[in-house]
């Protein structure tokens, strides 16, 4: 589907099938909800329907992958890029006709514009053309017939130039077959484009989840697909891992980094009755938790439905412009017809002789000029590019309606510090006791820090590293999970950490 009038052609298909009560159809999904009663038409007619329209059907269940995403992408970008070598091809020859270098235009440069003109609209426009087919077998007016009456009329005023009334300029006629074509495909490749990676950008967010999991049975471990987890069941995650479920910690300590959930930059310890959340990563420690939701219950799988209902929700400026769409292709044909009408008919009144060229240009330049491609997908396709882009950023929106009131806010209230944090400490100031320097204090909390993983680990050896401070080589080095780390130095022991944890080893 490439914009609001595919949605809105879907609709009058199977609204004026027998039995079928209510039709809604997502854009940002490609996904048709059809309430529908058995008795009166069965599914596989409605998904008949849907192809004799020219749309593939295919299951909402199972999702499609990167692969089968990328290969449609590429697909339609080389129908793109061959319709688009023959266009600039057609703009060079027309444009020697135009400066008068080629005026009259050869026999070979006429034959070459023919075969530009029925390449693209037979060639790479043909399933435009299949489509504009199916629709007008249904009597259902749509961009795909307007684009096909504007390629057509295109043809026929350049073979009319050519066989029957040389007053008809056949060259550019052939040239409007040729750029409207392109066009066409241009919409579609950029509207196809921007759902594609707006759904990739959401199933980058699920890829965060380890497909297996660690499980604890009778016992013994074994690793097993995440779908296959249950409720209950006891997952050992070890340091370095990502947490593939939702759960509760039955043993262990460790530091997990939940930024995906609050923003944080710093990892929270995790102890014995604390809650973790799957696509969290364990730092250091080694975990076991006890499952408490699955599937579409977890939190990655809660989040990505979010997105997706707002991707789906139609807010009051798109049901508008349903509205206007509705009756804007009629309106554009009868303009069509209304401006050959005056050219032909009403010249032949006035004068007595009719302007068959004007009336011809003046048809299909009001085809062309209201190809309404462009208007039915620039607002449905901002906003779904719009969630895509704010969920790559951790950003949510819950209602599609957010994207349409955003302009007018002009307070917004954050519920956590780390919405508005840049995502990485780094040291600011270095506070040393009296008698030693801030150079010696950020010198040895550095050295021991250097084999730690932690966020602020890195902070402090980053900041050493940036004033040129040598980082001496320690031993004994132990890393206690959510308080800090200690080593000894030329046989000193030292520790860098929490308050408590200084406190605990007798610091002061």
């Amino acid at each position: 589907m490439h914009c609001s009038f595919c949605a809105s052609n879907i609709t009058k298909a199977l609204e004026r099938q027998q039995g079928v009560l209510s039709v809604n159809v997502s854009l940002a999904h490609e996904e048709v909800l059809v309430e529908f009663d058995p008795s009166k038409v069965e599914g596989w007619q409605l998904d008949e329907t849907l192809r004799s329209l020219g749309y593939t059907v295919r299951d909402p269940d199972k999702v499609r992958s990167f692969e089968e995403e990328e290969k449609e992408l590429r697909g339609a970008r080389n129908r793109l890029l061959g319709s688009a070598t023959l266009t600039f091809t057609a703009l060079g020859i027309m444009s020697l006709y135009w400066l008068g270098v080629a005026r009259p235009m050869p026999t070979w440069m006429r034959v070459g514009m023919i075969a530009l003109a029925l390449s693209n609209v037979f060639g790479f426009g043909f399933p435009i053309l299949e489509m504009a087919y199916h629709s007008l077998r249904r009597l259902i007016l749509n961009q795909h017939v307007l684009m096909e009456l504007a390629a057509f009329g295109g043809l026929i005023g350049g073979f009319i130039g050519l066989f029957v009334d040389k007053r008809f300029p056949a060259p550019d006629f052939f040239a409007i077959s040729v750029f409207i074509v392109s066009y066409h495909l241009l919409g579609g490749y950029a509207s196809l484009l921007v759902r594609t990676k707006s759904s990739q950008a959401v199933k980058r967010l699920l890829s965060l989840q380890p497909q297996t999991a660690r499980v604890i049975r009778d016992g013994k471990e074994m690793t097993i697909p995440v779908q296959q987890v249950s409720k209950g069941d006891l997952v050992r995650v070890r340091p370095g891992e990502a947490i593939p479920v939702d759960g509760v910690v039955v043993e262990g300590v460790s530091a997990v980094d939940e930024s995906i959930v609050t923003g944080e930059p710093i990892p929270q310890e995790k102890r014995v009755g604390h809650e973790v959340v799957g696509g969290s990563v364990n730092t250091n420690g080694s975990l076991v938790i006890r499952v408490t939701k699955v599937g579409s219950e977890s939190f990655l799988q809660r989040v990505a439905e979010y997105i997706e209902e707002a991707r789906a929700m139609k807010p009051g400026i798109l049901q508008l412009l349903d509205r206007v769409l509705r009756f804007f292709v009629p309106g554009v044909i009868l303009a069509a017809v209304a401006g050959f009408t005056a050219w032909s008919l009403g010249a032949w009144a006035l004068t007595g002789a009719p302007n068959l060229q004007r009336a011809a240009f003046a048809a299909l330049s009001v085809l062309v000029m209201g190809y309404p491609c462009a208007l039915g997908m620039a607002t449905p396709i901002a906003m779904i590019r719009g969630g895509g882009l704010a969920a790559e950023r951790g950003i949510l929106f819950r209602s599609s309606e957010a994207f349409h009131v955003l302009q007018s806010v002009d307070t917004v209230v954050f519920d956590k510090t780390g919405t508005i944090m840049v995502g990485r400490p780094s040291v600011v100031r270095v506070l040393p006791v009296e008698g030693v320097s801030q150079r010696e204090v950020l010198a040895l909390a550095a050295s021991v820090e250097a084999l730690s993983q932690h966020p602020l680990a890195k902070a402090v050896v980053e900041a050493a590293r940036e004033q040129g401070i040598f980082l001496e080589q320690v031993n004994d080095f132990q890393e206690v999970s959510g308080a800090g780390v200690r080593a000894k130095l030329s046989g000193k022991p030292i520790f860098v950490g929490k308050l408590d944890f200084l406190q605990d080893m007798g610091v002061f």
